[in-house]
């Protein structure tokens, strides 16, 4: 019987073929206390199992060096890094030995104790990209457990016949109308799983857990692969060697498709296939619309191993480096100048002369990075996060700013403040740079000239430009929260998500008015968050007059594909009856 699995949309693109399961692979543990003299054996199994996962996730690193770039993405290389750090984070370390030590708890309760205690600290990050890291640390644990207990890790069940069917309508149909891969479906998958299922056959993923900023996202994206996240009970719901259609545009997963289902969905893929196609032929074409208008399209990237993705996608500079990954999983322990300077300098070389925006730290909540504190906070999204927090700690702050001045002599860089809304923050953050730039000339160090923006998120920035633009370069729009924060609406609560809406008239009029007033000046402005890399949004964003988007570089040629078919002397009085109506969305298929 054919039924559908909705989840999150996470890479778009059609994928069908039959479930392969990796069931979800919790491993049992034991709840007993031990004796004192039994705690130096404990702590030795914790840091056996430890051992020997740094060891599995070491070779793995070493195969990905061997791989190209198609097989292993430099994402996945990111990822690996990552759970190899988390693996050796004293706070997992310490807080493990204190449950054996002080409470004298078994090896695999003091583990899970701990994984509890820090997973708390990551509930609590209003940052999307850094709460989603919770998922890395479950999936270390499990693998240290796993290997306490002996037991090998979830294995990839061999691949079957592709074209085995059971001779019905349906078998016959696939056979004689696709090539039909093999789709992954999992509760969840770690970097290393994705390194061992990219050398099969998978043409797609499906995971019950996971947001549209988690690694297997990331993953998904960045090996252009079809991919629905989120989808809860999938992995149970599915059985082995069921036929799957995962409709990676809608976020849909299709069980046991009719005939009439396979066959529309064999056409989409073709014509989807299709457009791919002739979408690569313009990676080397200008952006330019119909009537003249150059439009820059920027890359978000997460990483610095972010630049190359950015370069073959045709990116003609990074409009969003996210420096929060250089930060996260680290329970306190921040990264000091020279490993941010190395980071942030392998993105500006990466990028071959072309601009790199680098964000300041766009941590969330009260706790973002540091150890728990005994108070909580009702509202994070409200709190310390973002420039509040870089502010809060000027050491930190002068830290990251050398590291960013340092890594300006190698390139274009421009720095972006995030969350600004007082011209109190808008001044010490200035006499801060003024700081970071009078300390490397004391200490004799090179750096290089950068321009210096904001990050228009607040309502409150939207309605104070003129002051913004006295002090700043230039000005980006972070949509994402721009959107939730003039609607009052917490994006990540599904009982009010209906009501986040990027064409809500209020925003779309804080939006002008942002573009409006930087053309007025003569200063630069460009579109951050998602709604840049939205193609039903590329029309509008370009009649209200914008000419620079910054998005995930799977989505810029979509988006370039729409600006050269734009003709914006037609499109801006379009867009002025859009700000005009009390129902904009209702206008903009037209």
């Amino acid at each position: 019987m054919t039924f559908a699995i909705h989840g999150l949309a996470v890479a778009q693109g059609v994928a069908i073929g039959r479930a392969v399961l990796v069931a979800a692979s919790r491993v049992d543990v034991a709840h007993y206390f031990i004796k004192p003299h039994q705690v130096a054996s404990e702590i030795d199994r914790v840091r056996s199992g430890r051992n020997a996962v740094v060891d599995e996730l070491t070779r793995l690193q070493q195969t990905v060096a061997h791989m190209g770039s198609k097989d292993a993405p430099q994402e996945l290389k990111a990822l690996l890094d990552v759970h190899l750090m988390l693996l050796q984070d004293e706070e997992l370390v310490e807080g493990v030995k204190h449950w054996i030590k002080e409470r004298l708890y078994n090896a695999e309760w003091a583990l899970t104790t701990q994984l509890e205690v820090i997973a708390r600290q990551f509930d609590e990050m209003e940052d999307e990209h850094l709460r989603e890291r919770k998922a890395d640390l479950e999936q270390i644990t499990e693998k240290v457990l796993r290997a306490m207990q002996g037991l090998a890790s979830p294995v990839v069940p061999a691949p079957q016949d592709k074209r085995k069917g059971n001779g019905n309508q349906q078998d016959l149909l696939l056979e004689d109308t696709v090539d039909v891969p093999l789709v992954l479906i999992a509760h969840e998958l770690s970097p290393s799983d994705l390194l061992q299922f990219k050398q099969g056959v998978f043409a797609g993923f499906v995971t019950d857990v996971g947001g549209k900023t988690s690694h297997t996202a990331i993953v998904a994206r960045s090996m252009d692969i079809p991919a629905v996240v989120g989808a809860r009970t999938a992995s149970q719901l599915v059985r082995q060697d069921d036929w799957v259609i995962i409709d990676g545009d809608a976020g849909v997963v299709i069980v046991d498709p009719s005939p009439i289902i396979l066959a529309e969905y064999g056409f989409k893929q073709r014509q989807l296939n299709l457009e791919r196609g002739r979408l690569s032929r313009l990676i080397n074409t200008p952006s330019v619309t119909l009537d003249g208008q150059k439009v820059e399209l920027l890359a978000n990237i997460e990483m610095p191993e972010d630049a190359a993705t950015a370069l073959r996608a045709g990116a003609v500079g990074v409009g969003l480096f996210r420096s929060e990954f250089l930060f996260m999983g680290r329970q306190g322990r921040l990264p000091d100048e020279e490993e941010q300077y190395r980071a942030y300098r392998r993105a500006v070389e990466g990028m071959q002369g072309l601009p790199v925006t680098i964000r300041t730290v766009d941590v969330g909540a009260d706790k973002p990075v540091g150890s728990p504190k005994e108070e909580s906070h009702l509202n994070p999204a409200l709190g310390l996060r973002a420039i509040r927090w870089s502010l809060a700690d000027p050491a930190m702050f002068i830290t990251q700013l050398r590291a960013i001045l340092r890594a300006a002599a190698h390139g274009q860089v421009h720095v972006l403040i995030p969350m600004l809304a007082h011209i109190g923050e808008i001044r010490q953050t200035l006499a801060l740079m003024d700081q970071a730039r009078a300390e490397l000339d004391r200490d004799g160090l090179v750096y290089g000239p950068v321009k210096l923006g904001a990050m228009i998120e607040i309502p409150a920035a939207a309605l104070m430009l003129n002051t913004f633009l006295k002090y700043f370069d230039f000005l980006s729009v972070g949509t994402n929260d721009l959107i939730q924060y003039t609607l009052a609406i917490d994006r990540a609560d599904e009982s009010v998500a209906h009501l986040y809406d990027p064409t809500h008239p209020a925003v779309l009029r804080l939006l002008a008015d942002t573009i409006a007033a930087c053309q007025a000046q003569g200063k630069h402005v460009a579109v951050c968050g998602e709604m840049a890399g939205d193609t039903h949004m590329t029309r509008l964003l370009l009649g209200l007059g914008l000419r620079s988007f910054s998005m995930h570089p799977a989505q810029i040629l979509a988006v370039k594909q729409e600006v050269l078919r734009a003709d914006t002397r037609q499109l801006t009085p379009w867009s002025q009856e859009v700000l005009e109506s009390d129902e904009p969305s209702q206008l903009m298929g037209s």
